[in-house]
């Protein structure tokens, strides 16, 4: 039995949901494998989407016509936008979500999707003819096509921890993956190990609300997607506890039976979403961390507990969730755990995120060492587009300069990772560039030049930014106080508020939001994005200046042994890749370029 198509998604997560329908949008009869209908949408961990950083990519996602944006608008139950206090640049849109709702909608818009089909079912290897990746076979069935791309999560060789008990599983009720990962060790990929973890579930009936603190999400909810004119679904608060000294004396006297402190786990977890353990460990100092219960929907029974991720056995999670405050009778419905899974070394991509071994064969998600649902979709969509566009020999790569998903794929394929990856702003050079208000702005038009913009998100692309022109004129011509100009000076007189804007000019009452925040963004960071021009022009500069792929760093005079071994390691692309290695210094850089224009003569 033989199918035929022209690209195959392996895998039903973020990765793949946003590869798959990426690949639809330019035209690719696309497949997308999964092992059955409820992993589809799943959120795997935390019941929420966005975040600092975390945030911007969504709304790069829906820059490009991705999905998640649309679906967590339709599913968000407590919007927020964290970092508020602080400047645009840092904005980070965030949304909790209603598990079941996620999965429902994300089904919804899949199922309905022009040129998709998903097959239900495991895929054991890939077909390699030439050199290139020709389709996949699950057992005696051959599904033939162009391109592959495998976003396969934690799945490969997955082992979940719980205390001094392991067994093998891709997540919580599900099997891990291991033919397809033998299979990929066969192939002389370089394969390394990463650990995640999850916190337990706990019955919402359990907990002691009345002495907690309540956290609202905002008054307005902002959607993520520009195709979302206003938030409709029921919104709810969640609420704050904190551990304290006994919650950290009960782990510091269990850590030996922690699978991550006992052996079991020799991986690396991420650093910026510890488990507890690590918390109490790395940070002596404080006496408390922060425990946000979030509900994992409006139906729900379960809350998560947002902070206290954790492999210790089932009984001392008991123990020790029940000595926090509000949680004294918390009922147990599933028990943290720590997993452990393969992934393949990133620098072994190109920033098509298409494998420099297999032709046509690309990775996206938590299998290139990334970390969160984000992540994971945003590297989603370029594969999958990637792999659509082979057919036309075309190459859609995002700069550094342009997307906070260009600099995330940039940091993989250039540098590495050796522990889970998790995109921040400080990780941007260009970050007052790269806001959540001007994503369309950034990469609309240049989606829509590969075709991955549909006609409806174009004509909304081109109606916001006629309006956005529109108001920019009426607000540059008048005038709110007698020697002010109202526009360039709103931010010095500390009008920032929009409700506070829309009261002073009445005839712009009726206007999104968004766009005014996008006006008053552009306006307050103007001079500074008139010297990031200068910088991104140095950076192009340098991204010209391309590495020989057979310079000897070994055999250049006059650098250090540190760097030498720093680059080896990196695998730079050009002259803007080695300049962003830690502790690359002027004069070896200096030394770099001239050893490569005498390797040209």
């Amino acid at each position: 039995m033989q199918k035929n198509y022209d690209v195959i998604i392996i895998g039903g997560g973020h990765a793949g949901i946003e590869a798959a329908t990426a690949a639809c949008r330019i035209g690719a009869k696309t497949c997308l494998i999964t092992k059955s209908q409820d992993d589809l949408g799943e959120l795997s961990c935390n019941p929420s989407i966005g975040g600092v950083a975390k945030g911007i990519i969504v709304r790069e996602i829906d820059a490009l016509d991705g999905i998640m944006s649309k679906v967590i608008d339709k599913s968000g139950i407590h919007f927020k936008v964290l970092n508020k206090s602080k400047g645009p640049a840092v904005w980070g849109p965030r949304a909790q979500a209603d598990r079941e709702l996620y999965k429902e909608n994300i089904q919804n818009i899949l199922f309905n999707y022009k040129n998709l089909d998903v097959v239900y079912d495991v895929v054991d290897d890939i077909i390699i003819l030439n050199g290139k990746a020709s389709g996949v076979i699950c057992g005696k069935v051959k599904i033939i096509s162009n391109s592959v791309v495998i976003t396969s999560g934690t799945f490969l060789n997955g082992v979940i921890h719980i205390g001094s008990i392991k067994y093998n599983a891709g997540r919580f009720g599900e099997e891990s993956v291991t033919i397809l990962a033998e299979k990929l060790k066969s192939y002389k990929f370089n394969i390394g190990r990463l650990k995640t973890g999850t916190p337990p579930r706990i019955l919402k009936q359990s907990i002691n609300w009345e002495i907690l603190e309540k956290q609202l999400g905002d008054e307005t909810p902002q959607p993520f997607s520009d195709l979302t004119e206003s938030i409709s679904q029921n919104q709810i608060p969640c609420y704050i506890t904190y551990t304290n000294e006994n919650t950290h004396k009960i782990i510091e006297n269990n850590l030996a039976q922690s699978a991550i402190y006992s052996g079991n786990i020799t991986s690396i977890g991420p650093r910026y979403c510890p488990s507890i353990e690590d918390k109490v460990v790395r940070f002596r100092d404080k006496i408390r961390h922060q425990i946000f219960l979030e509900p994992e929907g409006l139906r729900s029974d379960l809350i998560y507990p947002n902070g206290i991720s954790t492999s210790l056995p089932q009984n001392i999670q008991e123990e020790f969730v029940r000595s926090i405050s509000g949680l004294e009778e918390a009922k147990f419905i599933r028990y943290g755990y720590a997993i452990e899974y393969d992934f393949i070394d990133p620098r072994e991509l190109e920033e098509t995120l298409e494998s420099k071994k297999i032709k046509n064969l690309f990775f996206a998600g938590q299998i290139n060492g990334t970390t969160g649902y984000e992540e994971a979709a945003g590297q989603g969509l370029i594969a999958g587009a990637n792999a659509a566009l082979k057919l036309q020999n075309k190459k859609f790569v995002l700069s550094r300069s342009d997307s906070y998903i260009g600099v995330m794929i940039n940091d993989l394929v250039n540098f590495g990772t050796k522990e889970p990856y998790r995109m921040m702003t400080s990780r941007a050079e260009y970050r007052i560039k790269l806001r959540s208000d001007n994503a369309s702005e950034r990469l609309t038009a240049i989606g829509n030049q590969y075709g991955l913009i549909t006609t409806e998100k174009l004509k909304n692309y081109n109606d916001i930014i006629e309006q956005k022109n529109q108001i920019y004129h009426f607000l540059k011509t008048k005038s709110i106080i007698e020697g002010y100009n109202n526009f360039d000076n709103l931010q010095s007189i500390g009008i920032l508020d929009i409700k506070q804007i829309k009261k002073l000019f009445p005839e712009i009452i009726d206007t999104d939001d968004r766009i005014l925040i996008n006006i008053f963004a552009e306006n307050l960071y103007k001079d500074y994005e008139k010297r990031l021009a200068k910088d991104i022009e140095i950076l192009q500069n340098d991204k010209k200046i391309t590495i020989p792929n057979n310079i000897n760093y070994n055999g250049i005079t006059g650098l250090s042994n540190e760097i030498k071994t720093k680059l080896e390691n990196s695998s730079p692309k050009t002259i803007a890749d080695i300049r962003r290695i830690q502790g690359m210094t002027p004069s070896a850089l200096i030394t770099i370029i001239i050893h490569i224009k005498k390797l040209k003569n």
